[in-house]
This record gives C-alpha cells, sequence and structure tokens, in this order.
C-alpha cells in the first residue's frame, strides 16, 4: 500500500480538474458547484461559472451560534481586469428578466480542486491570473487570493463586494419591505468594518493591497434557478458595500479577507499554508493506521470531504448532516460516524461525539435535529438511539476504548429498559413476539421521514424491518459490551440481553414474504404487512448483529434490491414497479417531500447493499465496481463531495443537499470494508 509523499503540494494538488470544454461552458460551469468549510458550521458555495442560483450561494455564510445561526455575510465579489485598454470580467450575474451580465466564465481558463481549495484559471489576452478560496479552520473567515502569473502589460483588478446579513434559508428584498435594513461602513485597519442595523454581529472586509472604498447601491433581482426549481422564493438582492481597485505586476498577489474576527490573519501566504497543512494532516491520518483506505486520488479527495461534515458545538463536537441547509441530526451523525471518523483515522473525533450526544439522551432517545433556534431539540425518531448503539460497537472495535464504554453503559442500559417500558410515539416493545412498534397517526420516526403540514409521506407505522434489525443489532452489542466490560460470567444484564435478542431473533421471520422472496417493509401497520419493495430490508442482512435469516433468505434480498432498486449511484427508496413510484425529484414543498422516499435514489444506502452483498457473495472485486460511479461523480455536483439523492430515473441527475455527510461516510466506510476482505479473501 503506497502512502502520500510528505510534501503538501503532493498530498494536495488536484485530482478533480477542468479545461474551457466544461468552464467556458455556461450551462455545464453553473452547474457545478463548489464548497468550503470552516469547521464550526460556516461554509461558502457557489457556482463555477459565479452565477448565483441558491440563496445559499456566498464567500462567507458565517455561523454566528456554532454549528448554527449560518448568516450570509458576503455573497459574492465581481471582478473585472482591464489589461491593454480592454475590461475582462471575470463574474457572471443572471438577473430576473432572463439576462445575464458579465460572462466572465469565458475567460475562465481551467479550474481545479487543491484539496478543498476551488482554483480558477483566468486568461485575459497574454495575461494568466488565478484565483482561489478557502476558509480559516475555526474562524468565520473567508480568503479570496489573486495572484498574476503572467502580464506583459500593466494589470489592473477592480473588484466590487457584495454583502447581506441574512439567515441564509432566506432571501433580502431591498425594497419590498421584507427584510429591509440599512448598513453602515467604517473605516477599520486594512479595510472596513460593516454593520446592518438590528444584527448585533458586525463583519469585517479587510484587503493586503490597495484600499478599499465604500459603496451604498443595491443590486436587485438576481434570478436563483435552483430555488425556482424547488418552488421557492428565487429573487434575492445584494448590497455593493465597497469596491478595491489595485494593479499586480508578475508574480504579486492580492487578497480579501471577509471575516467576523477584527483582525484575522493578513499574512496571506501563512494563511493559505495553513490550510493546506491542515489537510495534509488530514491525510496523514487516514493513511497510516493499521488498516488504511486505498490510497488513490478519489479517496484522498473523500477523506478531505468527510472532515467538512465535522464541526464544533459548544457542548463539543457533532456532525453536519449536510450543505447547504442541514445542520446536525441524531440518525445522520451516527449513520455517518465510522465512515467519517474512524474509516479516515479520526478516532479522537468519533469520541467526544459519542459523549456530545450522550449529553441529550432524554427517555431513552436521541435528537432527531437540533433547531436553529432555542434549546430543544426534537425527539421524533425512532432508530437515532439504535444507530448510536452501533456506532459505539465500531468505535470500541477500533480502538478498545473500555474508559468510554464503561462511562456510556449505564446510559444505554436505561435506552434499553425506556424501550421495553415504551417512550415517546409509542416506541415500545411488544411482548408478544419481541419486536419494536413505533408510530403515532402524526409523526415520521424512520429515515424515510418525509413530512408535509400533517401529510406524512411514509408513515411506516408498526414494526418497521430495519427498525426491528436495529434492535437485534443493539442487544447483541450490549451482551458485547457486558463482555468488554469485563462483567461477571453470571452478569444478569447480559444474559437479559441475549434472551432478548434471541426473542426477537425467533419472530424476525414473520418479515419474511415468501410468495415475494424477500421482507415486508413494515409489519403489523394498522392496515396490517406492508409487502412494499423498499431497501430498508438490507439491514437485516447488513448490520453486524444481524437477525437470522437463511443464507438463501440473505441472497434473495441482496438480488432483490440489485436487479430493482440499485442505480448508478445508490439505492431507490422504492421500486419503479410500484404504483406510487416518481422517478425524478423536485418542485415545489409538496411535489418534492412526496417523491423523496418514493424512489428518490439514496447515495447512503450503497453502503448497507455492498456490505450486505460482501457478506452473500464474498466478492470485493464486484463490490468495488458498484462504488466506481460515485467516484465519478465527485466531478460533477458539487466538486470533490457526494449528493444527498439522485433522480430514481436515467440519467440520475444529482438533488437534494450538494453535498451530505452519510453520502460520504458509507462510500469510505465501505471502501474500507471491500479492502478488509480483499486481505482477507488473498490470505
Amino acid at each position: 500500500m503506497s502512502s502520500p509523499s510528505s510534501s503538501s503540494h503532493t498530498y494536495l494538488e488536484g485530482a478533480i480538474r477542468f479545461g474551457r470544454d466544461i468552464c467556458s461552458d455556461r450551462t455545464q460551469s453553473t452547474q457545478r458547484e463548489w464548497l468550503i468549510t470552516n469547521g464550526i458550521g460556516g461554509y461558502g458555495c457557489g457556482t463555477l461559472s459565479g452565477i448565483l442560483t441558491r440563496c445559499y450561494h456566498g464567500l462567507l455564510v458565517a455561523a454566528l451560534k456554532p454549528p448554527l445561526e449560518r448568516t450570509l455575510l458576503l455573497t459574492k465579489l465581481d471582478e473585472t481586469v482591464h489589461y491593454i485598454g480592454k475590461p475582462y470580467p471575470l463574474s457572471c450575474d443572471r438577473w430576473s428578466g432572463g439576462t445575464t451580465t458579465g460572462h466572465g466564465y469565458r475567460n475562465i481558463e481551467s479550474f481545479q480542486l487543491t484539496g478543498t481549495t476551488p482554483t480558477w484559471t483566468y486568461t485575459c489576452a497574454d495575461a494568466r491570473l488565478q484565483k482561489r478560496i478557502w476558509m480559516q479552520p475555526g474562524e468565520n473567515t473567508t480568503y479570496v487570493q489573486y495572484t498574476l502569473c503572467r502580464a506583459s502589460a500593466p494589470f489592473n483588478l477592480t473588484i466590487k463586494a457584495l454583502v447581506n446579513h441574512r439567515n441564509h434559508h432566506h432571501n433580502t428584498q431591498s425594497q419590498q419591505g421584507i427584510r429591509t435594513w440599512q448598513f453602515n461602513t467604517r473605516s477599520h485597519p486594512r479595510g472596513l468594518k460593516i454593520i446592518a442595523s438590528g444584527c448585533p454581529t458586525p463583519f469585517y472586509l479587510l484587503s493586503t493591497r490597495g484600499q478599499l472604498l465604500p459603496s451604498d447601491k443595491w443590486y436587485q433581482d438576481y434570478f436563483l434557478t435552483q430555488e425556482k426549481y424547488r418552488g421557492l422564493a428565487y429573487l434575492g438582492d445584494h448590497l455593493h458595500c465597497a469596491t478595491l481597485r489595485t494593479s499586480l505586476l508578475p508574480g504579486e498577489t492580492v487578497t480579501v479577507a471577509c471575516s467576523t474576527k477584527p483582525f484575522p490573519n493578513l499574512d496571506e501566504a501563512v494563511a493559505f499554508a495553513d490550510r493546506q497543512q491542515y489537510e495534509q494532516n488530514l491525510l496523514s491520518q487516514a493513511f497510516h493506521q493499521s488498516s488504511p483506505l486505498p490510497c488513490s486520488p478519489p479517496v484522498k479527495q473523500l477523506i478531505l470531504a468527510a472532515d467538512q461534515f465535522v464541526a464544533t458545538r459548544a457542548t463539543g463536537k457533532t456532525v453536519i448532516a449536510g450543505y447547504p441547509w442541514f445542520g446536525d441530526w441524531g440518525r445522520d451523525t451516527m449513520i455517518a460516524l465510522p465512515g467519517l471518523t474512524l474509516a479516515t483515522g479520526r478516532p479522537d473525533i468519533a469520541r467526544p461525539i459519542l459523549k456530545t450526544f450522550a449529553l441529550y439522551l432524554d427517555q431513552g432517545m436521541l435528537p432527531n435535529a437540533f433547531p436553529e433556534e432555542g434549546d430543544t431539540p426534537g425527539y421524533n425518531t425512532v432508530d437515532a438511539i439504535l444507530w448510536y448503539f452501533e456506532a459505539i460497537r465500531a468505535y470500541v472495535a477500533a480502538t478498545d476504548d473500555i474508559d468510554l464504554l464503561e462511562e456510556l453503559f449505564p446510559a444505554l442500559e436505561e435506552v434499553i429498559d425506556w424501550h421495553l417500558r415504551g417512550t415517546r410515539y409509542n416506541i415500545q416493545l411488544d411482548p408478544a413476539d419481541g419486536l419494536i412498534y413505533a408510530g403515532t397517526d402524526t409523526e415520521q420516526l424512520t429515515w424515510m421521514d418525509a413530512k408535509v403540514d400533517d401529510w406524512v409521506v411514509t408513515p411506516r407505522r408498526g414494526k418497521p424491518v430495519e427498525i426491528n434489525a436495529l434492535w437485534h443489532n443493539a442487544l447483541l452489542c450490549m451482551a458485547e459490551f457486558c463482555d468488554r466490560l469485563q462483567k461477571p460470567p453470571d452478569n444478569k444484564p447480559k444474559d437479559d440481553y441475549l434472551a432478548l435478542a434471541k426473542f426477537a431473533a425467533t419472530s424476525f421471520p414473520k418479515f419474511w414474504n415468501a410468495k415475494l422472496g424477500y421482507c415486508y417493509d413494515v409489519i403489523d401497520t394498522p392496515e396490517g404487512n406492508d409487502s412494499t419493495l423498499r431497501p430498508n430490508q438490507l439491514f437485516a442482512v447488513s448490520l453486524p448483529y444481524a437477525p437470522p435469516l437463511t443464507r438463501q433468505q440473505q441472497q434473495s434480498i441482496v438480488d432483490t434490491c440489485a436487479q430493482q432498486l440499485l442505480t448508478s449511484h445508490g439505492m431507490r427508496s422504492l421500486a419503479p414497479s410500484h404504483q406510487d413510484y416518481i422517478g425524478t425529484y423536485g418542485g415545489d414543498r409538496i411535489k418534492r417531500d412526496g417523491s423523496y422516499h418514493q424512489g428518490t435514489t439514496w447515495s447512503w444506502l450503497i453502503g448497507p447493499f455492498i456490505q450486505a452483498h460482501l457478506k452473500v457473495y464474498n466478492n470485493p472485486a464486484i463490490a468495488r465496481q458498484f462504488l466506481e460511479p460515485l467516484t465519478h461523480h465527485l466531478s460533477g455536483g458539487c466538486i470533490g463531495t457526494l449528493s444527498e439523492i439522485f433522480d430514481g430515473d436515467t440519467p440520475f441527475i444529482s438533488r437534494g443537499a450538494f453535498a451530505q455527510a452519510w453520502s460520504v461516510a458509507e462510500v469510505l466506510r465501505t471502501l474500507q470494508l471491500i479492502e478488509h476482505s480483499s486481505q482477507i479473501t488473498k490470505t
């Protein structure tokens, strides 16, 4: 197994590059997006062309209450080069009337990622200018750096800064009575201090050379095509608050910084070196462990992408479920944890995340999501806590951290007790068969959790197949934990957990539908057993302590899911043959949420599918083939990461959040499983 060079340049050299065929094509360069993050929930994102298509696009979306209260501060920089008597726009804008101005994409010669840093190369006649954007880890600080690589005449650069101060979910309309405010700019060393009326947090716009001159002009009606596609408000306004004019000689650099800190580091070389060193350290950790991932450019990119979801919360560490709109979710965190941290050689990150979420255990449940405002999380999830057991099992298996296990064990015992006597939302053990029942008429509790007002799209009330596979897994995890903690051989709790697991295992064949050759999705629903073909039954094969299905039944599940649910980018959430199948995701909220789990492809489900396939067929070479299209997707959608969902129909266009934690995590975890299986097969 090869290991990376100690050179940061070799480590982070862009594996994903585009030339003029992509960059100078407005459609293709606008479809592709980029993402930068700061490790506290803040981020920046945009399109390769520079056209704003989402309300979330901006150079600095600061997490003012990490990892939430995310607020758009610096929207974009509109640059124009004046060279040999001719203006060359580098930016591009689309307006409500259908007009496009700037057309700066025509001057993009190439684009690449350097680690996670998006880097553009522009050519203006014989001059070449490089631009790159990155964030300072742990700070709400974004840097935009311009370096003149070559020129044969005076090179002048004009940069207009467009700002805002709004929730990243919203749009600003400056003269229509919606979120109207005034901005005040004050002189500040190396730039300007910007204060929005009624907003307690100022921010700072700074430059390493030239002078930022205040301006005060609203640019109205940016046309946001992605928001229109999603049936949301799609016009936005931004304030031109300052203009920078400077001249560069070949080899010279100017950096614009935007920060909530009054004095961020303006040593531009050091600031970028810090970012590079941070990412080099991530790769070093990943490739210096006992069971390393394959050292290839796509895997390196996935490792860096994994770090973008790890964030700091006041109580410790957490996981951002997805960008640009998700916060930290309990279910997503526990599913993603092994791939984001253990597969990447970062158990030191897994530990505080497990401890952080233990603080929020309540009535035997983990929170589904932490709200943007207020301190009371929501607990409408039946499976987040069950995934918590599996995350702890994986962590302890990787680290032998008995101290943490001993610390968490009493809370885990309490979780089991709550399920035995019943907790929120009718979540309880059925004493008749030892299986978990969950659900009400008004709540969505499983990962298929779409809800529109009072309409629960996929209620799954009853005994869902994956919930009971996870319950069986959790009980045997508890028995394993008793052994690891060296409980006495006659320890009653262990015997109780084994007895409960045996009871659930004895009843689990109730899920088998012999006529169809696969499992019911939910049994004992108010309407009887639900035979809808969905991917949830894969967990009955893939989990470490999976229920005792026969090998023939396991193979039938894998084959059926492969033949009817598998796509190039994951697993469909519903078989195309079903009358409720919807193959394209989009439209307003009702249409989107109505199709979310009704045929839409979910990339994270490739993990349990491949794990189940390996268990049944033990063929690492075939398993690896299933992942290839997702590694190709690193060059589409949001560059360098993986999307949340895709259409169920070809060509499987990426939809939803353009970067999703469990999508990246499950590919990394699965890659490690395949490598481990390959090594066993060879020996």
